[in-house]
Parts: C-alpha cells; sequence; structure tokens
C-alpha cells in the first residue's frame, strides 16, 4: 500500500478518535482489500489498534489514571460489524438506557434489533446480539435519534421525569438537537411530545 494512502487510514483513524472500532470495508477508496489488511495487521503488531474480533479493530480509549487501555466500546464494536455486514442496526430499549446514562446497570448483554440474520458475538465477558426483525420503524437517518426513541419507549411515559429529560438535554446537546427533531418528525404521540421537551430549552 503506498505511503500517502497508509498516512490516509491512518489519519482516518486518529480523526474518529479513540474508542472508534472499524473494519477494512470503513477504509475501501484508499487501496485494495489486500493492501488495506496488512496495513491494518502491521498497526496492529505496533500495538497502534487493538484486535477485538476477527476482522474487526478499534483505537483503544486509555486510562491515563490505570495506567492501561479501557475495554472496547460495545456499541462502536455493534456499528462496525453492522456497516462490515451492511445491517441496519438500533439498540433494544435497556441498551440504549446504558448508552444514554440512564441505567447505571453493569450489562452483560447488549442486544440490537437488526435487518441482518440472527448473531451473537462474545467480547470479553460481554456478548452483543443482533436479533432479526423488519425495522419497519427504523426510519431514523441518526443514531442519537434511535438512541432516545428506544430508550424512551423502554422507559414508558410514566417513568419519565425532569431528571431523564435533563439527561438527554444534557447527551444531545443544541447541535443535536436541532437534528433529532427533525429526524423524529415521525415518531407518535407522547414520545414525539417529550422530544419537544427535551429539546425546547436548548433551541
Amino acid at each position: 500500500m503506498p505511503q500517502p494512502a497508509i498516512n490516509k487510514l491512518v489519519s482516518r483513524i486518529y480523526g474518529n478518535g479513540r474508542g472508534w472500532a472499524f473494519s477494512q470495508k470503513d477504509f475501501s477508496g484508499l487501496g485494495t482489500r489486500s493492501a488495506i489488511d496488512v496495513s491494518l495487521h502491521r498497526l496492529h503488531e505496533k500495538g497502534t489498534i487493538r484486535r477485538v474480533l476477527r476482522g474487526i479493530y478499534d483505537y483503544p480509549q486509555v486510562s491515563e489514571k490505570l495506567g492501561r487501555q479501557l475495554s472496547p466500546d460495545i456499541d462502536q464494536v455493534a456499528r462496525a460489524l453492522a456497516r462490515k455486514s451492511g445491517w441496519r442496526i438500533q439498540p433494544t430499549g435497556p441498551a440504549a438506557l446504558n448508552l444514554l446514562g440512564l441505567s447505571t446497570q453493569v450489562m452483560g448483554r447488549y442486544a440490537y434489533l437488526s435487518d441482518g440474520p440472527d448473531r451473537v458475538y462474545a467480547i470479553g465477558k460481554r456478548t452483543i446480539e443482533f436479533q432479526h426483525t423488519a425495522l419497519k420503524e427504523s426510519g431514523f437517518k441518526l443514531r442519537e435519534s434511535s438512541l432516545v426513541v428506544q430508550a424512551l419507549r423502554s422507559l414508558g411515559e410514566e417513568r419519565i421525569d425532569e431528571s431523564t429529560i435533563s439527561k438527554l438535554r444534557d447527551f444531545l446537546g443544541p447541535d443535536l438537537c436541532t437534528k433529532v427533531l427533525k429526524d423524529t418528525r415521525t415518531a407518535r404521540g407522547w414520545v414525539h411530545d417529550t422530544i419537544l421537551a427535551i429539546c425546547r430549552e436548548v433551541r
């Protein structure tokens, strides 16, 4: 793989930041598949990236306090697997609650709805499970839209309080709120009303 192409590959990894998970498919256009695979293998040998699963790597987050690499970001790995296989996915309610910080439960199993086949992947003591479904309600373009809608549905209208709204407001911030409001116009009833309430003070 020519050096300029290798530099572009490394720049893409660094540009996505620590925690990003990826496969060779995320670098299509930078070289042949075999050349990209060789480059990823060399970066893995150097310790720049880490192999999480067969064909899936990450640019590991590092804890300065602990002086070691942190565990892979499960959501990043799930999204890398989906991109590699061409699946659409969305987290189930419990996974969305955890990813948004609305649940403090330590999860060993992260479940995602997928229009691909049923699959289970083990990453250390944790698992990612993809559950096949038609994804009839997966019309959202943004990952954050799916997260918020799935989390709200999982909680239920009666469990939505000011603390929940405040946490989601902080998670989205002004820029994402504008985009999520537009993206979730098809959400119905109290879910749409709650998203309006979340974003009302940050627009």
